[in-house]
């Protein structure tokens, strides 16, 4: 199993992303993401068990919060591009 610093690389690299990286954890979402997006992600948190659930939750909302964080509209789809590719090589690792 590939570590996510890998995964990260190997994303980075196949999509050409250079900015920040948020970490894939709620302190980490929490932060990135713009202020009006947390009573969504604090109600879907509220949902969620531990699991498979809470994975799909944190990819989901890791995504968001990289794509937040764009500075422009060609940025941002190039992080989500590069997000994808993350959640899909550590489903695949």
């Amino acid at each position: 199993m590939a570590a996510w610093s890998e995964i990260l690389q190997e994303a980075r690299e196949a999509v050409g992303f250079t900015g920040p990286v948020v970490p894939r954890n709620l302190e980490g979402i929490r932060a990135a993401l713009r202020p009006d997006r947390l009573p969504d992600l604090d109600t879907e948190l509220a949902t969620l068990s531990e699991g498979s659930a809470f994975e799909a939750f944190l990819d989901h909302w890791w995504t968001q919060s990289l794509a937040d964080r764009a500075t422009d509209a060609d940025a941002k789809a190039l992080t989500i591009d590069f997000a994808d590719l993350a959640i899909a090589l550590r489903s695949k690792y």
